[in-house]
């Protein structure tokens, strides 16, 4: 991971300044600049080529695991021994969350025909999948989810679409509220992987947490999106107070799909590098590479000198200090700066309201 950031700006970028082309130089102003215009896209196409190449590698235990799963249910049918939730209910949700995405795709506009909201959904349920592995994986590695980059090419995917044969105005509607549907489901695969991890470490039982998913799920859409109705009457989601950095990303993107100008050698070329490092049987190196494209470079930094310690602290005091000093530490870090940011949001949303109100 920390090795992706560093070629990115400490190799890539200096060799691109000083030999590229004049029209390579233009996208290559700022840090930020090389970032957005190229780093970024090319992180996401890694990120695809290193999931797909994966799936490839491992589909042998997919099919494995997915055997012993079915044995599994099979054997313990009816019982509370099984610690998985039963496959027919995965299957389930599938085939419900197609249907609604078809009904979804053909209500958000008069000009989408059924079978083009029946190739949104159906590229969406696929997308789904893939995109489900990709940002599991990452949680799993690294607790960071690239979900705003799945769904960048979620959207792209469905705009070039929806663009053939629809005006541009049906065609972005479309595909974002379908995208946005896209969104929340991959985004339960990342919430998945973060409750079993935490389940594994306090002995909860994966089927419950599982089920507590399915009964769930609908609740948080709700109270975000009345959090976001309350911030953009308070501030305006997009201004200088309230900066949406992704939704900026995305207006880009489809600015330039719309406009034919969309980076797809860019993306290309990361698929392809991202595949053979997925396939070079290094791990998961590809995914993490690729996160180091994807992700600022304060955040690989900062991780980078994260690994330096724990790597020195274990190295002088032994891995067990790490279990029972360092992760407790690292843990309240992380609770405490959750906190102060959570409660500085409210004191700030808490004194304009009472400043309107006198």
């Amino acid at each position: 991971f920390g090795a992706g950031g560093f070629l990115c700006y400490f190799l890539i970028a200096p060799i691109l300044q000083y030999v590229g082309s004049p029209g390579v130089q233009e996208i290559l102003p700022t840090p930020g600049e090389m970032r957005k215009n190229l780093f970024l896209p090319s992180g996401i196409g890694m990120l695809i080529g290193a999931a797909l190449g994966g799936i490839i590698m491992a589909f042998p235990l997919i099919r494995s695991a997915f055997k012993s799963l079915r044995n599994s249910n099979q054997r313990f049918a009816g019982t509370q021994t099984n610690d998985e939730m039963p496959l027919w209910m995965l299957y389930a949700a599938v085939g419900l969350g197609s249907i609604a995405l078809i009904v979804l795709a053909y209500l958000s506009v008069d000009e989408m025909t059924l079978p083009r909201a029946a190739g949104m959904a159906l590229l969406g349920t696929l997308w789904i999948w893939v995109a489900g592995v990709i940002v599991s994986e990452c949680v799993g590695r690294t607790n960071w989810s690239p979900l705003s980059g799945m769904t960048l090419i979620a959207v792209t995917i469905l705009i070039l679409i929806a663009k053939a044969g629809m005006s541009a105005p049906a065609a972005i509607v479309s595909s974002i509220t379908v995208g946005a549907a896209i969104c929340l489901a991959i985004s339960q695969a990342s919430d998945m992987m973060l409750d079993l991890k935490s389940g594994y470490l306090t002995g909860a039982i994966p089927r419950r947490q599982q089920y507590a998913q399915y009964l769930g799920c609908w609740l948080g859409p709700l109270l975000v999106i009345m959090l976001m109705i309350a911030l953009n009457n308070q501030y305006e989601i997009g201004s200088k107070t309230l900066p949406a950095p992704q939704a900026t990303a995305l207006a880009t993107v489809m600015d330039g799909i719309l406009n034919d100008n969309v980076p797809v050698y860019r993306y290309a070329a990361g698929s392809g590098l991202g595949f053979l490092l997925a396939i070079s049987g290094l791990g998961g190196i590809g995914v993490l590479v690729a996160l180091g494209f994807y992700m600022p470079f304060h955040i690989v930094l900062t991780y980078t000198i994260g690994n330096l310690i724990r790597m020195g602290s274990d190295a002088v005091f032994g891995s067990s200090f790490a279990h029972r000093v360092g992760i407790p530490v690292a843990a309240g870090l992380m609770i405490g700066e959750a906190l102060v940011d959570v409660g500085n949001a409210l004191f700030r949303i808490g004194s304009q309201l009472f400043a309107g109100g006198a």
